[in-house]
């Protein structure tokens, strides 16, 4: 049944993408997604089958967002791909034999591919770089290898420079900053090594301890309690007893619908029933029901500050009143779309979701806070660091056996990234990724 399925997949896919266009555009600014569907005379209906819930997520599309057009030969639309966040993006899919179109929020796919270049110092690295491979990314990624450890202006016109590489695509255009792993300066009579570490900073040796001198002001911080002013974010927590169940995550796979989303708030386990706390004085902004949230609380704080308590068996709490921390304003429940007893805790700042266990406090807030300070003696003290160089005995004889095989460089087209074709590699990457999704 699996292999059955795999081939209508295929079929499906190879019948409408095979030899399709790509175009890569920019969001306009301001642009809503009804207004995106209407542009594509794409019918309003689609938006009927978006949960409450989900449509809250095409707020989060930003302006001047890369996303990805597919055409067939006809020009008529396929796909369209629209990355909300680093991790998650929406689907619009034309439905086989119709004019319908489908809507979803699937995980970004991606491909990781090992590269090799050898760039030829005509004027300066950073330009000679950008010249032969059109990759700025690479260019900004070595640059930070050799800063403190090679002076590159002392390179001469006909020194070579190599290096081996890593890069994320998405649809043939380069995807996030490559990762240089090894590079080799090749002079008149000289050869020299920098190796990479995970971070991209560059080292002349392979050891694991790196020596370095501090010359200058050294930096000393020292404490000292004071009067606490801002009580903005003095927050205590939601309950007397936490019990942590979920966190604050930006793709989590929803138990109950089965797909990844967000999770804009925090989780505690709670039997039904248990005593629900306003984290900080404020005014109560809605008290009632909400799709999905079930029974809900909200609370408006200072500093921009919004609480939200969802889930509730029973609300405490009535619009426009006035609570202070710590004030019971409901009691906790599985109301709206839940698996079992529990509170959904949320937090925004002027209307952006936070991880709320980055300002919620166990204990009430003192009267006064140790605060750090700063000042800067001279000194001039040598320091060791752990440096962990992955593979760099390996990536050494990668990068020779590349040069010596004179290995073609990739050149990556930034100035063109629309008009792109689908290829076969293409076709079997978003069957794979409908097949990946498919419920």
């Amino acid at each position: 049944m699996g292999n059955i399925k795999a081939l209508l997949v295929w079929m499906l896919i190879a019948n409408t993408l095979f030899g399709a266009k790509v175009t890569v555009k920019h969001w306009e600014n301001g642009k809503t997604f009804s207004e995106y569907l209407d542009s594509r005379e794409i019918s309003q209906e689609v938006l009927q089958s978006v949960s409450q819930e989900d449509r809250g997520f095409l707020s989060d599309i930003e302006s001047k967002q890369l996303f990805y057009e597919l055409q067939d030969e006809k020009g008529t639309l396929q796909q369209v791909l629209i990355p909300i966040g680093t991790q998650l993006q929406i689907r619009l899919a034309k439905e086989h034999n119709s004019e319908q179109y489908t809507f979803d929020i699937i995980p970004i796919e991606y491909k990781e591919q090992e590269y090799s270049a050898t760039v030829t110092i005509e004027q300066n690295l950073h330009t000679d770089i950008i010249t032969t491979l059109a990759h700025p990314g690479l260019a900004n990624q070595i640059g930070q290898l050799f800063k403190g450890v090679v002076n590159t202006k002392k390179f001469k016109k006909g020194d070579k420079i190599s290096f081996l590489y890593s890069q994320k695509t998405r649809m043939g255009q380069p995807y996030d900053e490559p990762q240089i792993k090894i590079a080799m300066i090749e002079g008149k009579d000289k050869r020299e090594f920098i190796y990479a570490d995970k971070e991209g900073y560059g080292y002349k040796s392979q050891t694991k301890t790196q020596a370095y001198t501090v010359k200058g002001k050294k930096k000393v911080v020292y404490t000292r309690r004071v009067p606490l002013k801002n009580a903005v974010s003095n927050f205590g927590m939601p309950l007397r007893h936490v019990r942590l169940s979920s966190p604050f995550s930006y793709r989590r796979y929803h138990p109950i619908l089965k797909k990844y989303r967000p999770h804009l708030g925090t989780d505690f386990r709670a039997k039904r029933g248990t005593p629900l706390l306003a984290v900080n004085d404020g005014t109560v902004t809605y008290a009632g029901y909400m799709s999905g949230y079930g029974k809900v609380v909200k609370i408006r704080h200072a500093g921009g500050y919004e609480s939200l308590y969802a889930h509730q068996s029973r609300t405490r709490a009535k619009s426009g009143q006035r609570v202070t921390k710590g004030q019971i304003i409901g009691y906790s429940g599985n109301s709206g779309r839940s698996t079992g007893p529990h509170l959904h805790f949320g937090l925004t700042k002027h209307g952006r979701w936070l991880n709320p266990m980055s300002v919620l406090s166990k204990r009430s807030g003192p009267t006064s806070i140790l605060k750090k300070f700063t000042k800067y003696e001279e000194v001039k003290t040598t320091k060791y660091k752990e440096v962990v160089i992955k593979d760099a005995k390996k990536n050494k004889n990668k990068l020779l056996l590349s040069v010596k095989n004179k290995e073609e460089s990739v050149v990556w087209d930034y100035a063109s990234p629309s008009g792109m074709k689908v290829l076969e590699h293409d076709i079997n990457n978003t069957e794979q990724e409908v097949k990946d999704n498919d419920v």
